[in-house]
């Protein structure tokens, strides 16, 4: 059992924090005030190599680990949880390529990730059915040489800037989870409507859209696997991309302490700074606690995927431990603040803001404990 990081992932790591001081905190609250997309970023991390890290080398990406792939994340995140969703959401989308597609098909949609900046985005979601992954309603039906493609996806990430969609629907739906399955939709498919930008609480730098698809029809070679296999595919996803939120959570939740470590020791009450009164000592404890636990369990749960073990558990672990911490952690940040917490003027009201929707996406913290008392009682 080794804790330490290998010479080239502490210089990605390096790379990445370099990154993300000198790109993403100087504009992060004018991305988030504005509601502005960061594109520019986004391709400059594309550069950087910071992007796509789920894309094997031999279809031209860099062959990061999922243990590269978290600590990229954590950094990124650091930076801006909502540029970050935007980030992830590419991973995300191209994860179902990888973990389900023929040799032609990674050839063909996860290349030219590699060779010019692209946009995915990962439909999944519907209006009435988020946890209920398995009653989605959007219908696949079998035309002959294409698939036709029927129905809504709502809070789909990146779904006004993509590329790329991969979307997820039935066959049939009395075959409930048995009838999901997945196609790849490329941009301007005849019978896409992209709908309007949500203006939300937080994440406000990702685009975040609902999208219609009124009988889109794509190729019989554009579904990935067999009709049946999307909800293998999509659990094998998630198994890889949770651990990836989680870290997103650990990163947003080391930057809420580290300003709250910063302030403590530059704030005076009672004539002394206030790190020296015992209260907020036990505040920033509890942080540092929260954060060092969640990160082991993320990087657990990425360490267990690379050797090939089924890291379902520890995946959901990591997913509600270092999420629900972050959320605590960055309230605790305000609270240390005291009234300047309040304030968009100083950086924590937007951690806490952003930290919330960590709760509920890729599974809700509820979801998560559902699937760890599965598991455990199994």
């Amino acid at each position: 059992m080794n804790f330490d990081l290998s010479t080239e992932q502490k210089e990605i790591i390096d790379m990445a924090k370099k990154f993300v001081a000198n790109e993403i905190i100087p504009v992060a609250q004018e991305f988030d005030e504005k509601g502005k997309f960061p594109r520019e970023i986004f391709q400059k991390a594309w550069e950087l190599g910071l992007i796509n890290t789920s894309i094997p080398s031999e279809y031209g990406g860099a062959g990061f680990s999922n243990l590269d792939a978290v600590i990229i994340t954590e950094a990124l995140a650091y930076g801006c949880m909502g540029m970050n969703s935007s980030f992830m959401a590419n991973d995300l989308a191209l994860l179902p390529i990888v973990i389900g597609g023929s040799d032609e098909q990674k050839k063909k949609w996860l290349t030219p990730f590699t060779q010019e900046f692209k946009i995915a985005a990962f439909c999944l979601t519907e209006p009435n059915n988020g946890s209920d992954a398995a009653g989605i309603k959007t219908t696949i039906k079998d035309d002959g040489d294409h698939w036709v493609i029927s129905g809504n996806k709502m809070w789909i990430t990146n779904a006004g800037e993509a590329d790329l969609y991969v979307v997820y629907g039935t066959v049939d739906p009395a075959l409930k989870h048995k009838g999901i399955s997945v196609c790849v939709v490329e941009k301007g498919a005849q019978g896409l409507e992209i709908g309007k930008k949500e203006d939300k609480m937080g994440h406000r730098a990702s685009d975040t859209r609902g999208l219609t698809f009124n009988n889109v029809r794509v190729p019989k070679e554009n579904m990935l696997g067999k009709p049946g296999d999307g909800w293998k595919i999509a659990m094998g996803t998630l198994d890889h991309s949770r651990p990836l939120v989680a870290s997103s959570a650990v990163g947003g939740a080391q930057r809420a302490l580290d300003e709250s470590i910063t302030y403590a020791k530059q704030r005076n009450q009672f004539g002394v700074p206030i790190a020296k009164h015992q209260a907020i000592q036990t505040i920033i404890s509890d942080m540092a606690m929260k954060v060092e636990a969640s990160r082991l369990l993320v990087q657990k749960a990425a360490v267990m995927a690379d050797q090939g073990q089924r890291n379902t558990l520890v995946a959901s672990y990591a997913k509600a431990f270092a999420t629900d911490s972050c959320m605590q952690i960055t309230t605790d940040a305000v609270q240390v603040y005291g009234g300047y917490g309040y304030s968009k003027e100083y950086p924590v009201e937007k951690l806490m803001r952003d930290a919330k929707l960590l709760q509920i996406y890729e599974g809700t913290s509820q979801i998560q404990r559902l699937v760890i008392a599965r598991e455990v009682l199994s």
